[in-house]
């Protein structure tokens, strides 16, 4: 069932629950929720793997945006700006990253890319059981070695969000925490300054495909889903805390698993 001009009522709420739901899965952990958007628009809206890698990237694009707004009053711009050198230090890879994983998006058979789509999903599972509650720490390197460290994180993230459609926020808030010692709720805003260039880079390039034509011919949808992702992101923000981390976080990874299953043997 692919989701193109058509604009019935019954997708679009379809569409606006998904948001919601995938946002406040999201929101719970203090993410944008497009790892677990991706699975839907395949599985669910039966979207091929490209077209939904490009409209998650399209709605990740309005999230994080947004959200990088809305956390201007918990950290405020000059406190990010002092750390300008670490956005700059992640993007030295992420956005050569970014346009080279669009690009071998692009030219990777749709089988392909649904099997390399699997396997980063369950990759995602484990980041965020094992590499999501860390405190503030000491820098795990420094000097020159971090200084490269740093760039080869960031190409490796700009990979991965480019062939995702992801802003990457799940794999650079642990990168900060631990290559460069940053607090939990600096390493969040640095993580939607890094990835809103890296996005922007990573879209620019699958403009240049034909599969880019999915976001015209599905505009009403895009702007429904992510109205609803951002919604759900503003819920599980206030319901923070009422699930411990000890069980949120493996019931989300479980729900990586499973869609990484489906998208798996999606056809």
């Amino acid at each position: 069932m692919l989701v193109t001009s058509q604009t019935s009522t019954t997708k679009l709420a379809l569409a606006l629950l998904g948001g919601i739901l995938i946002g406040a899965l999201g929101g719970l952990i203090g993410l944008g929720g497009a790892e677990f958007r991706l699975p839907l628009l395949i599985s669910v809206f039966g979207f091929a793997a490209l077209s939904a890698v490009i409209l998650n990237k399209a709605m990740s694009l309005v999230v994080v945006a947004s959200a990088l707004l809305f956390r201007m009053k918990a950290v405020p711009v000059d406190e990010i700006a002092s750390h300008w050198s670490i956005a700059v230090n992640l993007l030295s890879g992420s956005l050569l990253g970014a346009w080279l994983g669009a690009g071998w998006a692009m030219k990777m058979k749709s089988q392909t890319l649904y099997r390399i789509l699997a396997v980063l999903l369950v990759f995602i599972a484990i980041v965020l059981v094992f590499g999501h509650n860390h405190g503030t720490t000491e820098p795990l390197l420094t000097g020159w070695i971090q200084l490269v460290a740093g760039v080869v994180a960031g190409f490796a993230i700009g990979v991965v969000a480019s062939l995702m459609g992801i802003a990457g926020g799940e794999l650079l808030i642990p990168t900060l925490i631990l290559l460069f010692g940053a607090d939990i709720k600096l390493a969040g805003s640095l993580s939607l300054v890094v990835s809103l260039p890296t996005m922007i880079v990573g879209f620019t390039r699958y403009s240049r495909d034909g599969s880019f034509k999915a976001i015209k011919e599905n505009k009403t949808f895009v702007l429904i889903m992510a109205a609803g992702s951002l919604v759900g992101t503003w819920i599980g923000g206030n319901l923070l805390g009422i699930i411990p981390n000890t069980v949120l976080l493996p019931m989300l990874a479980m729900i990586l698993v499973i869609s990484s299953f489906k998208v798996w043997t999606h056809k």
